[in-house]
């Protein structure tokens, strides 16, 4: 074996000279296996210090390289690679190199996919917590409603109550705008379905989806109207005929009737009538009585703007315009336990562009609904017109809670 004396590596007996500085070799007379005490001495020097005695050393080599590069720039490129391979084989050659640099890509490797599977799990928290698809407005279309002076609360009349043609309102004796209305709701998930209104009927019972198939002894179905106000409209279901929804349901309110309210009626109002009333019968505000005169309704001049009325989307001139919409967050509760689902909001755009009136119809726990209610409220919008008139609107809110 023979050893440079520059760098002090061992090479084999054919090597003449050392590959990495071409100094000549020297035969090594002490034993292979003889373990040489090698000195370590420590620089207490200064991280500064050692910087700037590398950096003259470094400039030091650059200069003396600067006049062999500039005299054949290939040639010196060429003895650089050269020295370059050699130094890599020489640390490859060396024991456990291999090994080590293994174990470092390896390492480098397990780092990567470690950062990469916290940022998709990170990803995964965001979109749960902030889903921008999370809120949907049930019976909410943008646009403008035409308005029609002679629609009133019936469908297909020509006046401002009731179903059949006519220039009266009812069946009472003197003079007199029919008043009152009704609601109600099976507890369903969606607003009533559109259909006919059930028959007058002095014992009002509740509504189911379908007229019955045949005659029965105790009133299936009634609403407390007018018989005057009332007509058998060619529908093969019963709903209330002034809502825009073909999906079966009794609407999301009480007591088994059809509606948003409740009741055993029809429509967004309360009690036993039809329309945004209550009290029975049909006509609006509360009921005090029969209308006067005639079967229907006649050509009217419209129907008054009633500032505390919950009106439906249909019975709007101008739909309420949404400027901001904020998203609800999911809690920590939620969000370690799994839960997702729908949270079903019953609210109104009140006049005052603020959202009032709030009722839970589906809820979900672990705090997600209170989450739905509170961004509810933040909910900033312009109100729905009737007839030039800022007006409530009675809306349906869905909060959709998933985790991706």
């Amino acid at each position: 074996m023979k050893r440079c004396t520059a760098c002090n590596e061992v090479f084999h007996d054919q090597f003449a000279f050392c590959p990495t500085d071409a100094t000549p070799l020297t035969t090594q007379t002490t034993s292979t296996d003889q373990r040489e005490l090698h000195l370590t001495i420590i620089d207490n020097t200064s991280l500064l210090d050692r910087l700037a005695k590398e950096s003259r050393f470094l400039i030091h080599e650059l200069q003396q390289a600067w006049p062999e590069l500039q005299r054949d720039p290939l040639d010196c490129g060429r003895k650089l690679v050269r020295r370059v391979l050699l130094k890599l084989r020489e640390s490859l050659l060396r024991p456990n190199a291999i090994a080590a640099v293994s174990t470092a890509v390896l390492v480098l490797f397990s780092a990567v996919l470690i950062l990469v599977l916290l940022d998709k799990r990170s990803q995964k928290t965001r979109m749960a917590q902030l889903d921008p698809e999370r809120v949907q407005m049930l019976e909410f279309p943008p646009g403008k409603t035409p308005a029609n002076k002679d629609e009133g609360d019936g469908s297909g009349s020509q006046g401002r109550v009731g179903m059949r043609a006519g220039k009266g309102e009812g069946s009472g004796p003197k003079p007199k705008k029919s008043t009152g209305g009704g609601s109600g709701g099976d507890h369903d998930r969606v607003l009533p379905q559109i259909g006919a209104i059930p028959p007058p009927s002095e014992i009002p019972a509740p509504i189911p989806k379908f007229p019955p198939t045949h005659s029965a002894v105790l009133p299936v179905a009634g609403t407390n109207i007018d018989p005057a106000l009332w007509q058998a409209l060619p529908m093969p279901v019963y709903g209330d005929p002034r809502s825009q929804s073909a999906i079966p349901s009794n609407g999301p309110g009480t007591d088994g009737g059809m509606g948003t309210n409740r009741g055993t009626g029809v429509g967004d109002g309360e009690g036993t009538g039809v329309g945004p009333g209550s009290g029975g019968n049909i006509g609006g505000n509360r009921n005090d009585g029969p209308g006067c005169c005639g079967p229907g309704g006649g050509r009217g001049s419209g129907v008054e703007v009633d500032p505390d009325r919950n009106y439906s989307p249909a019975q709007v001139t101008e739909r309420a315009h949404v400027l901001a919409k904020p998203e609800p967050q999911y809690t920590e509760d939620a969000r370690k336990s799994g839960v997702s689902g729908s949270v079903i909001l019953r609210v109104v755009f009140a006049r005052t562009g603020e959202v009032t009136n709030i009722r839970a119809v589906s809820t979900l726990p672990f705090g997600l609904t209170e989450r739905a209610i509170a961004a509810a409220r933040q909910i900033r919008f312009r109100p729905a017109m009737r007839d030039g008139h800022p007006v409530n609107v009675s809306m349906q809110l869905e909060y959709n809670f998933n985790l991706y």
